[in-house]
């Protein structure tokens, strides 16, 4: 757009967001707190066990399964704001929970309240983004999503460091709540204002959000586009697995999500950064222990200040590329440190560092946002609530078996070879990018829809 503005698009963003910042405040939980809740003044009572964490620490991402589908029903039928409101309400219950008693069943029912919302973290976030963005600033707007979830793994890993068990606890329920008071305020997404018939309303939430008046011809054009989608979307059938599968842009698509979706799940970024602190130590890494952890998620937000910049520039397809042959590199470096490290030849602490820092920060950069940013834009408003949903259900699926086995995986083969399983995983990530991924940048979904159609 040639006139109004953008700041009213990135506020409501930032504010929307600040839900994702509180499920990185609570996956950023574990690792300053598995050393406080295995040690002798654990709050339990006693120091929790082995496999008593791993169920703590993999019982999120199971639950957040549940909390896909959750999402899916509540933004297709009561709003996208109204799912954003209880992600945050199941959020603020979390730390409630943590705060009024310690034990680990109890930790374990936390853990799933964090759970739930985290399903609509990469479900339902990118849809309310992309929905409220104009085209030139829609992929900053989402990459962003992960901007905020790295705020919140570094800013838990920083007070965990720091500050007793209580105050990261009273912590994370304030976030909640300020999450809570601010998403009050924010607008519906025109989509959906559209979708339910509420013109006027849809109109005054485009001119406030594009800065114009509700005259304007630009805004009067984008209406008439979400009216003109809303109304081939219900002449169509009701939309099934099956209808999806029967369209060869939407399969073709679908199977495109798929395959970046299972080698992002299970590359192994998101077992180092929850196992922070246990990677770090089987590294032999011996600077500071603070900043050995803490440099994971500052890497982390540098890398997503790095896809916010270059997301629209660069393109959606070399960004997730690179990321994934950086990230083989680093999984590599990672693996003969191990390797020399469980052979009692431990090499020099810059060189598992750096393993690490590329690895996380290329996560961060690539690997974790496009697929999501692609997955916004792929398809039609008819049917993207419900593909994301099942994506995202896999996709959470996998990550809860990836938490699950890392701990007896990598006892089991040692977690030098574990890293050279995930560096492999990558690396069919890197073919997956350069010989499947369409570029979407730039393309309504007319376009891409063509560009599939063609597989």
């Amino acid at each position: 757009m040639a006139k109004g503005h953008t700041y009213v698009q990135w506020i409501v963003a930032i504010v929307l967001e600040t839900t994702v910042m509180s499920y990185g405040l609570t996956a950023g939980w574990i690792s300053p707190m598995k050393l406080v809740l295995q040690s002798e003044e654990s709050p339990v009572g006693r120091p929790v066990t082995d496999m008593e964490m791993t169920w703590v620490a993999s019982i999120l991402p199971l639950a957040a399964v549940t909390g896909v589908l959750l999402f899916v029903y509540v933004a297709d039928r009561y709003g996208r704001k109204s799912g954003v409101l209880v992600m945050a309400i199941s959020q603020a219950c979390c730390w409630t929970i943590k705060l009024s008693t310690a034990n680990v069943p109890c930790l374990i029912i936390a853990r799933i309240f964090a759970g739930i919302p985290a399903g609509g973290c990469l479900q339902l976030m990118p849809i309310y983004v992309k929905e409220i963005s104009q085209d030139n600033i829609r992929g900053m707007l989402v990459s962003m999503i992960i901007l905020m979830q790295n705020i919140g793994v570094f800013t838990m890993y920083a007070i965990g460091a720091y500050c007793n068990y209580a105050s990261v606890l009273y912590f994370g329920l304030t976030i909640s709540l300020i999450s809570i008071a601010a998403l009050i305020k924010v607008p519906e997404s025109p989509s959906f204002l559209v979708k339910m018939e509420k013109y006027e309303e849809a109109e005054k939430t485009l001119a406030l959000l594009r800065g114009l008046d509700v005259n304007d011809k630009i805004i009067q054009d984008e209406l008439s586009y979400l009216k003109n989608n809303d109304t081939q979307a219900k002449d169509l059938p009701d939309v099934t697995i099956f209808t999806i599968f029967k369209n060869k842009s939407s399969r073709s698509g679908l199977f495109v999500i798929l395959m970046i979706i299972s080698v992002q799940a299970t590359n192994g970024s998101y077992g180092i950064f929850t196992y922070a602190s246990s990677v770090i130590s089987a590294a032999g890494v011996t600077l500071n222990p603070h900043l050995q952890t803490l440099s994971i998620p500052i890497v982390m937000i540098v890398g997503s200040f790095v896809s916010i910049s270059c997301v629209e520039r660069i393109g959606r397809k070399v960004i997730l590329a690179s990321a994934f042959a950086l990230s083989t590199l680093g999984l590599i470096g990672l693996g003969c440190a191990l390797t020399m490290q469980h052979l009692g030849q431990p090499l020099s602490n810059w060189i598992p560092a750096v393993s690490i820092v590329i690895t996380v920060g290329c996560y961060a950069a690539g690997i974790l946002p496009m697929p999501y940013v692609i997955m916004a834009e792929m398809f039609s408003f008819n049917i993207r609530a419900k593909v994301s949903g099942c994506i995202c259900c896999y996709a959470w699926f996998v990550t809860f078996l990836q938490l699950l086995v890392f701990i007896p995986i990598s006892s089991l083969v040692g977690m030098h070879n574990t890293m050279f399983c995930f560096s492999a995983i990558n690396l069919l990530g890197v073919l997956v990018a350069l010989v499947v991924v369409p570029e979407t940048k730039g393309k309504s979904v007319e376009q891409i829809e063509e560009m599939l159609e063609l597989r």
